[in-house]
């Protein structure tokens, strides 16, 4: 049950509340040390799946934990880039029209996580495609990417790719959010 994979896996949802602290109330130490945990969650999500398929020990409780560690950082990382006030400027990182495409992320992660609980009932899996491989990669890019721009407001380009970057996660998400509730519906009375 505890497996180097779950292990890895688990790392990540202890580290959320550090990662949390570290962008209460970030200085550019703080923004610099949360993207350097979040890299490394980053890093741990794909060896645990990796590491579990090339040992032969793909678990249930793996399967379980996965998306929930991912969801949750995801999640927490948002909260956080679009509550907290950078040291160097007046505002938090994520402002303005930009807060939309992070609740669309937001929304997508609950219906996905309610449907794919409703068809598991129904014993129906929905795999995770490759376009939704290619969503939490920018995704998760983006968001590293706003940690980092915290910490370097000097140079502003690395906030506007970041912003970018999370408009592509945004769009993908709502393309993959609508296959996935197509997939669903064919299951719903």
């Amino acid at each position: 049950m505890l497996s180097l994979p779950n292990i890895l896996t688990l790392s990540r949802i202890f580290a959320v509340p550090i990662l949390v602290g570290l962008l209460w109330h970030p200085g550019p130490v703080g923004y610099v040390l949360a993207f350097l945990l979040y890299a490394l969650a980053g890093i741990t999500d794909y060896f645990d799946g990796y590491l579990a398929r090339a040992q032969g020990t793909v678990s249930k409780l793996g399967i379980f934990l996965d998306p929930i560690a991912d969801k949750i950082m995801v999640a927490a990382v948002i909260v956080m880039l679009i509550s907290t006030e950078r040291v160097i400027g007046p505002h938090p990182v994520v402002t303005g029209w930009h807060v939309i495409a992070a609740l669309v992320i937001l929304l997508r992660e609950i219906a996905v996580s309610g449907l794919r609980e409703f068809l598991a009932q129904l014993s129906v899996s929905m795999p995770v495609s490759r376009l939704a491989k290619w969503k939490t990669a920018f995704q998760m890019g983006a968001l590293g990417l706003l940690i980092l721009a915290g910490a370097l407001a000097q140079w502003p380009w690395v906030q506007q790719i970041g912003l970018a970057c999370l408009w592509l996660a945004a769009a993908l998400t709502l393309i993959t959010g609508w296959d996935y509730l197509r997939v669903g519906l064919k299951h719903m009375d």
